[in-house]
């Protein structure tokens, strides 16, 4: 466990070094320089420091997220998924202008066993992921339905697409797919490491289908709600 814990701290440091770096050059730049450079790339290197600076907000709040997943106990109540997802959604909207989003939930959903903070995680990094790597004017789809004794969200999109030679990247930590999209959009490869150490720290299981060019499709799996199980883990909590 410790060698684990000191390659993450390795990692994450290497991770925090380059936004770091970036903000003290050109913060540096602009206080020797400012007489000498025109508005035109003061607004350039202040647009830099501000997307360095909400790449290692970003960063930073994935990492706590990664400490806190071990510490302490699931708070599981009775979530109704749909929900979760339409009060999540307007966020969405807002951010992604450009971008369609298209709700198909099953109106017969039952309740699932699930903690509301950790799911409502869940989908936001699997949305924001949907919209991030999609072009201007594409859409994203929520589905929600009903597999036996297993409520399925699936979150497809109409985006690059992953190649079939980085499946095996897709939930490691700090691992970032190449496309053309990859270097206009903020990330840091923690995101789906995290949302997939969620899902089965909730009992629920997660994957991916996809097709390079055409878009991806991301399901998750969470077990429906049972009172007899709910009220045997409270006894024993």
């Amino acid at each position: 466990m410790n060698d684990m814990q000191d390659e993450f701290i390795a990692t994450v440091s290497h991770e925090l070094r380059t936004p770091l770096t970036s903000i003290r050059g050109f913060s540096q730049t602009l206080l020797n320089s400012w007489d000498k450079i025109d508005d035109s790339n003061k607004k350039k290197f202040i647009k830099i420091i501000e997307d360095q600076s909400n790449r290692l907000i970003h960063l930073v709040e994935n990492v706590l997220s990664v400490s806190k997943m071990n510490a302490g106990e699931d708070v599981l109540k009775k979530i109704d998924v749909n929900n979760v997802i339409k009060q999540i959604i307007p966020m969405f909207v807002e951010q992604y202008k450009t971008r369609n989003f298209k709700l198909n939930l099953s109106q017969d959903l039952p309740p699932s066993r699930l903690d509301e903070d950790k799911f409502q995680q869940i989908m936001t990094n699997l949305i924001d992921n949907a919209a991030k790597y999609s072009d201007s004017g594409k859409t994203v789809t929520i589905f929600t339905g009903l597999e036996g004794n297993s409520i399925v969200i699936k979150v497809k999109d109409e985006g690059v697409g992953i190649k079939k030679e980085d499946y095996g990247k897709v939930f490691k930590k700090f691992s970032r797919l190449e496309n053309h999209l990859t270097s206009t959009t903020q990330g840091n490869g923690l995101g789906l490491y995290i949302t997939k150490q969620l899902v089965e720290k909730m009992n629920g299981e997660i994957g991916f289908e996809s097709e390079e060019g055409l878009g991806t499709t991301f399901w998750v799996k969470v077990p429906v709600y049972n009172q007899e199980e709910a009220l045997r883990c409270s006894r024993l909590s």
